[in-house]
């Protein structure tokens, strides 16, 4: 067995509050892709940024091919061998691709200026490693793809010469075609010997490139296991620290007689779909699949009045509808969890209170004055039926994890008691435990008559939640899947027009 190229004993680092690494030990051997999985709050992104030199460990010590070291900064992990890529990217959009990957770096020729030429043949070169010549050394970056971009935050990592390089949550925003693209290029990593740290939520992936993986949960270390010899139900079991059964939860059978609560007919807006017609029954969760691009965020946006369509027509419990403001759809008990919880969901300096009842705040107020009563109860309440773990309805929403913002977000809308409820990415950036919480809230509301539409590019999610589910490309329905017979296969085939067009 090749030999430990990353080796931490014990490692400690403490927050006010909070023991963010209790005791932690890991070994990474060269050429291998070692998986880091864990709750939200188990410590992996604290022992990221602890390799990474940004934070100081309070206790433990950091060998390096069997030599100890201590980093001071960012600067002198990268020195020593250690490279970081970010879920977040750190590329300047409007430099070019070969400017990104040597930033404060470029060859200078003898009068001190930067020589492009050489510049330009090193990009090249760095390329090449990823078969991604199609990739320009002067292209700017602003001007590439969300999955070529990343290559060259990859690439730039690189070009440090790393030993071991960590990848945090790298395909949060990809495509399964980019994923792929990704994990071949790993796998070109790992054959030139150089050790992958692979950080991610996304249970399935582990198992398609990770070689080992560590358990970590509460900041302290639970175990580590080849992959080959472990399931699924193994690291849920140990991230969680109950056993699991079915994450996505018990699918119960829909009534055949099941009433259409939405339906669209013809829906097109220029530039982002055209022709959409589906429908959703009472108590179904119609999933939409797709690429990045195929025009399932605009459509749901659409159908929520924030951008309503040029054509077509909408109807609600056999009612026509068309919001033109999503005011107008929420008063309708139309609600839409956005993708972007933090940016377009929630308001992440207030309270709980607050955000659960801000999309109605009119329920709470008399003579324009909020019952701060009426919507304490209300917070109360939610926070009890979803589970949400905090210190109390006071708390911040700043200050919660990835999955109990998510559950304040679907609780704001619950609140309207939807007739239809939109869900874009509903557990992007939350872990194993959460994911199972949500997915059987969603189940719960589909009992409960209501209409589902979930958009998600977590395919694993896609099959496993939805009754029937539609797959778009470039702005159009290419097909649609009872679960009953739906594949990842299937459903990739109709995503990048390998297959036929189904109903």
């Amino acid at each position: 067995m090749a030999e430990s190229i990353l080796d931490v004993r014990g490692i400690v680092k403490t927050f006010p509050g909070v023991r963010a690494l209790d005791g932690v030990d890991l070994k990474v051997r060269k050429g291998e892709v070692h998986a880091i999985v864990g709750e939200n709050g188990a410590g992996k992104s604290t022992l990221m940024l602890t390799l990474g030199g940004v934070h100081k460990p309070d206790e433990g010590e950091i060998f390096i091919e069997g030599r100890k070291v201590q980093f001071e900064s960012a600067h002198d992990a990268n020195r020593s061998g250690i490279s970081v890529v970010y879920q977040e990217l750190s590329l300047a959009q409007s430099l070019t691709v070969a400017e990104n990957i040597f930033a404060n770096r470029q060859p200078v020729g003898s009068f001190g200026f930067i020589d492009k030429k050489l510049l330009y043949e090193q990009t090249a070169k760095m390329l090449s490693l990823f078969r991604a010549e199609n990739i320009k050394p002067d292209t700017l970056v602003k001007d590439l793809s969300l999955a070529n971009q990343q290559i060259v935050e990859i690439l730039k990592a690189m070009s440090l010469d790393p030993k071991i390089l960590i990848l945090d949550e790298p395909t949060s925003s990809l495509m399964e075609t980019e994923i792929k693209q990704l994990f071949e290029n790993i796998r070109i990593l790992k054959d030139r010997g150089i050790a992958c740290l692979y950080i991610s939520h996304h249970l399935n992936e582990i198992f398609e490139i990770a070689d080992t993986v560590t358990v970590l949960r509460d900041g302290a270390y639970i175990c580590d296991a080849v992959v080959s010899d472990i399931d699924v139900d193994f690291l849920i079991t140990n991230m969680v620290g109950r056993k699991i059964e079915n994450i996505y939860g018990k699918r119960e059978e829909r009534p055949a007689d099941a009433p259409k609560v939405f339906e669209a007919e013809g829906l097109t807006l220029k530039g982002a779909f055209h022709d959409i017609s589906f429908h959703v029954n009472k108590g179904e969760i119609v999933g939409f699949a797709g690429l990045v691009g195929a025009g399932r965020t605009e459509l749901g946006r659409s159908i929520f009045g924030s951008e309503p369509p040029d054509s077509g027509t909408m109807t609600l419990d056999g009612k026509k509808l068309s919001p033109r403001t999503p005011h107008q759809a929420i008063e309708n008990r139309i609600g839409y969890m956005t993708e972007d919880r933090k940016k377009f969901g929630l308001y992440l300096k207030f309270d709980i209170t607050s955000n659960l009842m801000a999309n109605r705040i009119r329920d709470f107020s008399t003579n324009g004055f909020v019952s701060d009563k009426d919507a304490e109860i209300n917070a109360e309440k939610v926070v009890g039926d979803l589970g949400i773990v905090t210190p109390g309805i006071n708390q911040l929403i700043v200050n919660l994890s990835g999955g109990n913002q998510q559950k304040v977000l679907l609780g704001a809308w619950l609140g309207i008691e939807p007739k239809l409820l939109i869900v874009d990415e509903p557990t992007r950036g939350v872990d194993v435990g959460a994911k199972s919480e949500i997915y059987e809230l969603l189940r719960g509301l589909a009992r409960n008559g209501v209409a589902i539409m979930m958009i998600s590019s977590d395919l694993p999610e896609i099959l496993g939640v939805s009754d029937r589910i539609v797959v778009m490309k470039d702005g159009g329905i290419v097909g649609v899947l009872d679960h009953s017979e739906a594949t990842e296969d299937k459903v990739i085939a109709l995503a990048t027009g390998a297959g036929k067009k189904g109903e």
